[in-house]
């Protein structure tokens, strides 16, 4: 089923513009997400193509199905969380059965982990941005050679510059191990043996080793730096995956403000923490948010990252004195919850 047909159908109960026009932070940059909430027909519902979600391809439009929807809402999601809360002027349309969904039945003392780890979540966001902005990795990728050493005098010489010095090809070369000596190895050199050189190709992710002759001697002791090649190619991978499926727009307003980080994941970070305080002390969800200015001034990059991280990291810390000492309860009563499911479907049906 499509988005297209679930409307024709008559099957939509919340439609809803959501994110930043939502929270009154929309720039002339935002795109424009929406966010609602269907359900299925009886003989869908009761057959074997139980449908939760309905999406377009980039995600900005996304639609629940009122049980995915409900069961979100027990897990005091965020996103779902705000839905619910959504300002009158972002309401695209609204099902009268939906008001019996209020947030009273569902807040609970589990919006301190939801909405705090998310907001740690954005702080790795931002602090991997800020790793990835200061110590880019080169597109010509690095081969098992690059971390092979080999012994000489008191210290190690790169095995590359040890084969050129020496006149010789890595090809011609074979090695063995050592008994006792990890990732260490005898490096043998004799173009007319048949070795099967220190790598077998420059895309090997391994050393070879090949069978030695009794009578044969190293040319020198050599290691290879198993450990540091792994984490180099996950570096790799990371580095240019995140490059080709970055927005480039969020990242040129990164580089422009020069503070080396996703001020939009930060703004973000503020926010979810502006909410879970709200929700921990008053017991009610606030999408449109009155700190709008600070929120803004972040986005464009006023503050230092080092700064927004230690001041993230202690509101963290009060918001859990304030769940100490919160009325709401551990986690909703998913018997209420339940029944007002069935009671809802009961009455679409």
């Amino acid at each position: 089923m499509t988005i297209e047909e679930m409307k024709e159908r008559g099957l939509l109960l919340l439609e809803c513009i959501s994110g930043s026009k939502a929270y009154g932070l929309a720039t002339a940059e935002s795109d424009t997400d929406i966010r609602g909430v269907f359900y299925l027909s009886k003989e869908q519902f009761y057959g074997m193509n139980y449908i939760p979600q309905l999406s377009n391809e980039s995600n900005d439009i996304v639609y629940y199905e009122l049980g995915k929807f409900i069961e979100l809402l027990a897990k005091n999601n965020p996103n779902i969380l705000e839905l619910l809360k959504t300002p009158e002027d972002c309401i695209l349309y609204k099902h009268p059965l939906m008001e019996q969904i209020r947030e009273e039945i569902f807040l609970s003392r589990l919006c301190q982990q939801t909405f705090g780890n998310y907001a740690m979540t954005q702080v790795k966001k931002a602090r991997g941005l800020n790793k990835k902005i200061l110590n880019p990795v080169e597109k010509e990728r690095k081969s098992v050679l690059d971390f092979c050493y080999v012994v000489q005098g008191q210290g190690s010489v790169p095995v590359k510059d040890f084969l050129t010095k020496h006149q010789m090809k890595q090809e011609d070369c074979g090695l063995s191990s050592i008994a006792h000596m990890r990732e260490v190895y005898g490096l043998y050199h004799d173009p007319k043996q048949s070795y099967k050189g220190i790598v077998q190709s420059e895309k090997a992710n391994d050393i070879s080793l090949s069978s030695i002759p009794k009578e044969a001697r190293p040319v020198a002791i050599m290691s290879f730096n198993k450990s540091g090649y792994s984490s180099y190619c996950r570096d790799y991978r990371e580095y240019w995956e995140w490059v080709e499926k970055r927005n480039d727009a969020r990242y040129q307003n990164t580089l422009s403000h020069g503070k080396n980080y996703d001020a939009k994941n930060m703004m973000h970070t503020f926010r979810l923490l502006a909410m879970a305080e709200e929700i921990g002390k008053e017991g009610t969800v606030r999408v449109r948010r009155p700190e709008r200015d600070f929120l803004l001034n972040i986005k464009k990059g006023a503050f230092d990252y080092e700064a927004l991280v230690e001041q993230a990291e202690q509101r963290i810390n009060e918001i859990e004195e304030i769940y100490q000492q919160s009325p709401l309860p551990v986690a909703p009563d998913l018997k209420k919850v339940e029944a007002l499911l069935v009671r809802m479907r009961r009455e679409l049906y």
